[in-house]
């Protein structure tokens, strides 16, 4: 199947011949649905907390955060070019006769672009846009009134002016303050001071990005970082990681043969955001919070989300401390009794929603021992989750695991059988969805990093049909990172205000008002 010449590429790549035949045979057989239980619901594996218990998990968070390493981790590697995809198609379309006019303005598919350039002034990136077209000596507000909006639209989209459409959403200007702008990788580093700075005053974030943008990145947290580091009290450190080559995965054809380039060459793609587990699998730190890139709001509403996720960080060390402890004890074996046994088995299982089979009863004390430190001595996550109001995205439910046993997790409708009628009904009973809302703990009762591959559902991944060059070919997605990348976790879902998920799909998501 593959040349000399393959074999060279394929090495290149640092991609093994034993993960490249696992990756073909995946196309070939297709990846097994999730068996779903039933779905997650406040009371049954998700929990809400009242304002007094809020506080006090808040509370605890900020007197234990001092004693930790924390890191704040942020997939920053989308493009903006999807933000802007009905501005390109209308600029590609429009010509600025009055037939186009005429007929734009009546094409109901094209809304989404008068909205845009009805309210041009209300975006942040508007004084940018302003000065760039009038350093070629011409007036935006001339262009507008004349209807040139394809002129307009290049000089925010491509080189001609901001490049908009060539950037990652991290660098677009998203909020406007009363003498400034600021991009998401500013908010972020905002964010960052206000509930990941260590007793120093030192803040580390890590962004994962493409290779193209990593040098862009950089300046922006040099000129951005300094003013924010006075304003804040804060000492910055800003890691940049890109998604491995390793990581990418092989394409095909229909008949499951290597897709070729037109030079020949084989097509290996990037592996979808689970390729970014090994990048977080890098990072030494006790608190990990993951939070997109885009999922940022102004000063005036960040308060609320400053709240949560302590929080959630405070919810994380209350049951992370449980586990140590419990760990502990099962490392002493002269004081393990029955009634120890029972007791982490009632908490693993009410506590952190870990459903045991009957095949648990029936083992020795020893095997249970066994059992048991497999379950407590693993990654912790604690998810937030809001209430469902129609977004796009995973959700929490009870799920059969790969060792037979459920507990909670994040998935996907791509990864649900919809065509068996119980399945799509406990799909349809959803309440709640998944913002990527994220605080994690990444070390063992020893302080001792866990290796997060290992803790990986490597049968939750998924095929996707694109094209290239005319042709059609299959693509593989690795399990998600908060997906099956996580399969393993234990895992805690809590109730969050839909008040802090704000993400930014499309441009005109700038004109909510929880951006203005």
């Amino acid at each position: 199947m593959f040349s000399e010449k393959d074999l060279e590429q394929i090495k290149a790549k640092g991609i093994s011949q034993t993960k490249l035949a696992e990756q073909i045979k995946n196309f070939e057989e297709g990846f097994p649905f999730l068996e779903l239980k039933k779905v997650a619901t406040i009371g049954d594996g998700i929990l809400k907390f009242d304002e007094k218990e809020i506080d006090d998990y808040v509370k605890m968070y900020e007197s234990e955060m001092s004693k930790h390493q924390i890191y704040k981790f942020v997939p920053a590697s989308g493009a903006a070019s999807r933000m802007f995809k009905s501005l390109f198609s209308f600029m590609e379309k429009y010509d600025g006769s009055d037939e186009a006019i005429k007929y734009f303005e009546g094409d109901t598919s094209f809304g989404s672009v008068f909205t845009f350039f009805k309210n041009i002034k209300q975006f942040a990136f508007y004084g940018s846009l302003k000065s760039v077209i009038a350093e070629s000596g011409t007036n935006i507000d001339e262009l507008i009134y004349q209807k040139e909006y394809g002129q307009v639209l290049r000089y925010l989209l491509t080189t001609t002016g901001l490049n908009y459409g060539g950037l990652p959403k991290g660098l677009l200007e998203f909020h406007n303050y009363k003498t400034v702008t600021r991009t998401p990788l500013e908010e972020h580093l905002v964010e960052g001071a206000n509930y990941c700075k260590d007793k120093d005053g030192k803040v580390d974030i890590h962004f994962t990005v493409s290779p193209e943008h990593k040098a862009l990145f950089r300046e922006k947290v040099l000129t951005a970082g300094q003013p924010l580091s006075d304003e804040y009290k804060s000492e910055f450190k800003a890691y940049f990681s890109e998604q491995q080559a390793y990581t990418d995965t092989i394409a095909v054809d229909l008949e499951n043969h290597p897709f070729r380039n037109v030079d020949g060459s084989i097509l290996f793609r990037p592996a979808g955001h689970g390729a970014l587990l090994e990048n977080l699998n890098t990072i030494d730190a006790d608190i990990v919070f993951i939070k997109n890139i885009d999922n940022v709001v102004p000063d005036n509403l960040k308060v609320s989300t400053y709240r949560y996720k302590k929080l959630l960080a405070g919810v994380l060390l209350k049951y992370q401390k449980r586990l140590f402890d419990y760990a502990k004890k099962l490392k002493k074996a002269d004081n393990i009794s029955e009634k120890l046994i029972d007791e982490i088995s009632n908490f693993l299982q009410k506590e952190l929603c870990n459903e045991f089979t009957s095949e648990f009863t029936k083992m020795d004390f020893r095997r249970k021992i066994d059992f048991l430190n497999q379950k407590l001595n693993r990654p912790i996550r604690v998810c937030g989750m809001v209430k469902n109001e129609g977004e796009p995205g995973g959700g929490p439910f009870w799920s059969r695991n790969s060792d037979g046993n459920y507990s909670l997790q994040i998935v996907e409708s791509s990864q649900i059988d919809t065509s068996d009628e119980e399945q799509r009904n406990i799909l349809q009973k959803s309440s709640h969805f998944n913002p990527v809302d994220l605080v994690c703990g990444i070390k063992n009762v020893d302080g001792e990093k866990f290796d997060l591959t290992d803790y990986r559902d490597a049968r939750t991944g998924f095929v996707t049909m694109k094209s290239k060059d005319g042709r059609e070919l299959k693509a593989q997605e690795l399990p998600g990172l908060w997906n099956g990348a996580m399969a393993d976790w234990n895992t805690i879902f809590v109730e969050v205000d839909i008040e802090t998920f704000n993400p930014v799909k499309i441009v005109n998501d700038l004109l909510r008002p929880q951006h203005q």
